[in-house]
């Protein structure tokens, strides 16, 4: 890509997520496939929203990094993949044709009950791992973690409300410049839904050196730019996602260091 076309792909993209508008067509509702394409049931899913725009097969960044990196730990057993933030109607039909276990074209009370879902992204991506598990709420079908990376919400969805169907969430932020991420996220019903913490990561004290980094993305998105390539928040990401994959996993978020600190 040239870099005067590349200069206004990432203009494009500051300033839609400063004046709320969507980075391409969206899917806030999707029916259900009429058919799947699943062989074999994967036992959890991972799916993974990358922010602005972002290919979901662009190796430098983090979130792809980390969904290539569980598809190595996981060969087996688990359907692990990346999508990009303005691609949810992908995501939500290929997850749906993962649960489909008998290929009928239909879920079951006892498909949906089965599932093992993790959703993760930064940025819109994070606003859309949301939106997505709101999606599948609407479908009865529950979710085991969302993780938000300094989320910025698209317009028309919701990313701080956690719906009923999740049954951990957490939120990494950190706040400032023009783009930052949203400070606090709720459970739509406590009782269903434990906020494992929104916490804070401050670059101003402990900044990050981001590689592969544009100058106008240093000089426009700098901190929103090292949420995305912290290795403290994309390993405790990791963490999680692995022991909710496990037998016996623990539940909770056990800060460590002073790296991290507690939000609102």
């Amino acid at each position: 890509m040239a870099p005067t076309k590349r200069l206004f792909s990432h203009f494009c993209a500051l300033l839609c997520c400063l004046l709320g508008l969507p980075a391409a067509r969206g899917a806030e509702s999707v029916a259900p496939v009429s058919a799947s394409t699943a062989a074999i049931a994967p036992s959890s899913i991972v799916v993974g929203f990358v922010g602005g725009f972002v290919h979901d097969d662009d190796i430098r960044h983090v979130p792809v990094q980390l969904s290539r990196k569980l598809r190595e730990q996981y060969p087996e057993g688990v359907w692990i993949k990346t999508f990009e933030n303005h691609h949810l109607r992908d995501a939500y039909r290929s997850v749906l044709q993962k649960l489909d276990t008998n290929q009928d074209g239909f879920l079951s009370d006892e498909e949906k009950k089965n599932a093992r879902i993790i959703l993760y992204g930064h940025s819109w991506g994070a606003s859309t791992a949301v939106t997505m598990a709101r999606n599948l709420q609407r479908e009865q079908i529950p979710v085991l973690l969302t993780v938000q990376v300094d989320s910025v919400q698209r317009k028309g969805q919701n990313d701080a409300v956690i719906p009923p169907n999740v049954a951990e969430a957490v939120n990494f932020y950190q706040p400032y410049g023009l783009i930052h991420g949203r400070a606090r996220i709720t459970a739509a019903d406590p009782s269903r839904t434990q906020i494992l913490g929104n916490y804070l990561f401050d670059y101003h004290k402990e900044p990050v050196v981001c590689h592969q980094t544009t100058w106008y993305v240093r000089l426009l998105s700098k901190t929103h730019m090292e949420s995305e390539c912290d290795p403290h928040i994309w390993s405790r990401v990791e963490d999680m996602i692995r022991q909710r994959l496990s037998p016996g996993a623990k539940t909770g978020l056990q800060p460590s260091g002073p790296r991290i600190e507690p939000g609102h």
